[in-house]
């Protein structure tokens, strides 16, 4: 399908038609802090925006989600499972946290495939958003993430300053177009050097950061000193996992209030906490900071790579921004290269 073009005075216009027919989720600001949430308007709806300080991943692996219910009074303990969501669109998502969803798909759609985040993956139809700034802490061209381009969105819209260049990029967005086509014009062939002009600025800006050499490096530095030095500053907090868009840590949690109802929940969990790997008697694989520390940046640096030909890291900058005491991955990137 052709690029298409939406006038920017008709934007919210074209989000309240599709939050009449989907669950709407999209950036809005709060106290000077913008986060993505489900909207009945679009009148709330931010569109000059950086990026929202907790990603969108929440809306397909959720902070907290219940799995099912049960009563254990009844002789087949009556275990039911819970509605999925309904149709939604997703609208503003940046490129690395369009990334960030493709990543999360290596981990919850493999060997063994998890309904319960598929079925919101499934039913959500992603609207990208290109950069046309970025925040100082940006490094998502490391990870080969171009601010201009959205892998795995449906539609792409770059703002071109008194217009949105639309990009349809799968049969979903072809069908959120066709569905509201009094909204869409057809490009004249010069949105893509608009394009071009309007996104530079953010390619220049972000931080240039090479991974060239560091996945071959951390193969050899389980014992290396870095991870003692590093791990003196980190607090142990897990700020970097909450913030952080590739994270799928959880644990799993029945819940019951003495009565014959409970039901059974997870929740985000963080490699960075003491508890995390503690085993039932006690033992504990991973005793200290450096362990934790280690485990950390390894799995974005090598074992996601291993396991699944990727970083597990996409440059968003959030954990540069929210670490209390300043240690953040591009340091690390930096001082793996600079090892012997």
């Amino acid at each position: 399908m052709a690029n298409k073009i939406v006038k920017k005075d008709q934007i919210k216009n074209l989000l309240n038609k599709v939050a009449q027919s989907s669950q709407l989720i999209a950036p809005i600001k709060s106290d000077s802090i913008t986060t993505f949430r489900p909207v009945s308007s679009a009148e709330a709806v931010v569109l000059d925006y950086q990026n929202g300080v907790i990603p969108p991943k929440d809306f397909f692996f959720p902070q907290s989600e219940k799995m099912f219910t049960y009563n254990i009074n009844d002789p087949t303990w009556d275990i039911r499972e819970v509605e999925g969501v309904p149709e939604r669109v997703l609208f503003g998502a940046r490129p690395c946290d369009v990334k960030s969803i493709l990543l999360l798909d290596k981990v919850f759609d493999a060997e063994f495939r998890d309904n319960y985040y598929l079925d919101k993956r499934d039913k959500t139809t992603i609207v990208a958003m290109s950069c046309n700034d970025c925040r100082h802490t940006c490094f998502c061209g490391a990870f080969g993430i171009s601010p201009d381009t959205a892998e795995g969105a449906d539609l792409l819209f770059t703002d071109l300053g008194d217009k949105y260049l639309v990009e349809v990029l799968t049969e979903k967005g072809e069908k959120l177009v066709n569905s509201a086509k009094e909204f869409f014009a057809d490009d004249d062939g010069s949105g893509a050097g608009a394009k071009a002009k309007a996104t530079e600025m953010a390619k220049a800006k972000q931080m240039q950061i090479s991974l060239e050499g560091v996945k071959e490096k951390l193969d050899n530095m389980w014992e290396h000193p870095i991870w003692d030095n590093e791990s003196l500053r980190c607090i142990g907090c897990g700020t970097c996992t909450y913030v952080c868009p590739t994270c799928h840590c959880f644990d799993i949690v029945d819940y019951n209030d003495q009565s014959a109802e409970g039901y059974r929940y997870r929740c985000w969990d963080s490699c960075q906490f003491s508890n995390f790997t503690r085993a039932a008697g006690g033992h504990q694989p991973r005793p200290s900071k450096k362990e934790r520390i280690r485990q950390r940046f390894l799995h974005k640096l090598r074992y996601f790579v291993d396991r699944y030909g990727d970083f597990g890291c996409v440059g968003c900058g959030r954990c540069l921004e929210k670490c209390p005491v300043n240690l953040d991955i591009a340091q690390i990137i930096t001082k793996v290269k600079e090892v012997g």
